[in-house]
């Protein structure tokens, strides 16, 4: 088994990592430590699903695992997506004590962010960036948001995750 690579973000108020490498999906010791309580909420769409939510569910065993599946492309990152997320987390009783996990690329992790950041006043979330572009730039640095009728990325917030998991063979 090959070692991860592994980089520590460091920001004014919290620090998280990036782990890089292939197979990743199938450690749950990378995952399990950054989970907050027994719920997670993972959040990706009709493309990415089908290919490695199974897996990663298999790497969160023990725990409540909902999903929820959203449509694929960027015209989806928008308030009716954002909601779709939140009536999902209102349906399956998750409280303060969920962690999300954004399993797609950037518009799945700024939908995820967003939401984990607004839940409950701020709930955690881990990102699984499943393209080159989401894994070195929306993944990284807390930037989170949907898109107003008027503008790109208008309605947002800065919300760190707790950890970047980067599986090279997504």
């Amino acid at each position: 088994m090959t070692s991860p690579v592994e980089i520590e973000v460091r920001t004014g108020s919290q620090s998280y990592s990036i782990v890089m490498g292939p197979g990743l999906l199938s450690r749950p010791e990378l995952l399990q430590p950054h989970l907050a309580g027994d719920q997670v909420m993972i959040v990706s769409n009709t493309t990415v699903a089908p290919l490695y939510l199974e897996t990663l569910a298999e790497s969160l065993s023990g725990r409540r695992i909902h999903t929820c599946i959203l449509p694929d492309g960027e015209r989806y990152k928008d308030f009716d997506r954002y909601r779709q997320i939140l009536d999902a987390l209102a349906d399956a009783g998750c409280h303060r004590n969920v962690t999300l996990i954004a399993l797609g690329g950037g518009v799945v992790g700024d939908l995820t962010g967003f939401a984990a950041a607004t839940w409950q006043r701020g709930v955690p979330y881990i990102q699984i960036p499943t393209t080159s572009l989401a894994q070195v730039d929306s993944s990284v640095g807390g930037k989170t948001a949907i898109n107003h009728p008027r503008g790109k990325n208008l309605v947002g917030a800065f919300h760190q995750p707790r950890l970047v998991l980067t599986d090279t063979q997504t």
